[in-house]
């Protein structure tokens, strides 16, 4: 399968529909096949300590796993928490971490152009979603829902 298969083992995700987050994922990673987890803060920091030696709770992990697969960890308690410091909304900053996490598998490395295109990617998907979901309950020139 390609695409985004989601796993959440914790309750505090801000809601997104997933079909974001595998639009992202086929645009940035095409052919790709991502797997997104969202765990909670204690599973978060035992995954840094193993994966990179890092004793502190990470907001995103991202790696690949192998020949065009490749997974991202987001710990929303931690998102939550710093999202105020961003300037955006909780569920915007989850949804940038998955483009951070993306672009890092991808192979990029932090700098000036990947902070520029993150928030790119970020304003048309906003933007995209927004519009996508904005009337969806309204009927159409039809009359149906």
């Amino acid at each position: 399968m390609v695409g985004v298969s989601i796993k959440n083992e914790t309750r505090s995700v801000v809601g997104r529909p997933r079909s974001v987050f595998s639009d992202i994922a086929k645009s940035v990673l095409p052919k790709w096949e991502i797997s997104l987890v969202f765990v909670g803060a204690k599973k978060a920091r035992t995954l840094n300590k193993q994966l990179r030696g890092k004793d502190y709770i990470p907001n995103v992990l991202s790696y690949v796993v192998g020949e065009k697969s490749g997974e991202i960890i987001i710990c929303p308690d931690e998102a939550v928490r710093q999202a105020t410091a961003s300037q955006l909304p909780a569920s915007s900053f989850q949804l940038l971490l998955f483009i951070h996490g993306v672009l890092h598998i991808k192979g990029w490395a932090h700098s000036a152009t990947m902070e520029k295109c993150e928030h790119n990617l970020l304003a048309h998907y906003e933007a995209t979603y927004s519009h996508r979901h904005r009337h969806r309950h309204a009927p159409n020139k039809n009359g149906r829902r």
